[in-house]
């Protein structure tokens, strides 16, 4: 099963959208550095997160829509509804 997930940069704000199989090795690898989108912007927290997608491509699928809805009313209610402690 897949994770699509958005990140917050603790450090200047931004935020990141991904999608992946491990959610904490993810965020680990985040952390670390060893993404070139996410590299010296961190350290990075989960503020959203969805799961249960079947496949690469649902998981694609749906951090396209979230991408596209970025910075949005319907996406700022959504980080706003999400509750952590359903990870």
């Amino acid at each position: 099963m897949f994770f699509v997930y958005v990140l917050k940069s603790l450090k200047n704000k931004r935020r990141y959208i991904g999608y992946t199989i491990d959610l904490e090795k993810r965020l680990k690898e985040h952390n670390e550095g060893k993404n070139t989108s996410t590299r010296n912007r961190g350290p990075w927290e989960i503020i959203y997160c969805e799961k249960n997608f079947p496949t690469r491509t649902d998981a694609q699928k749906r951090e396209k829509e979230l991408k596209n809805m970025k910075g949005g009313i319907q996406f700022q209610q959504l980080l706003e509804s999400f509750n952590p402690s359903l990870i």
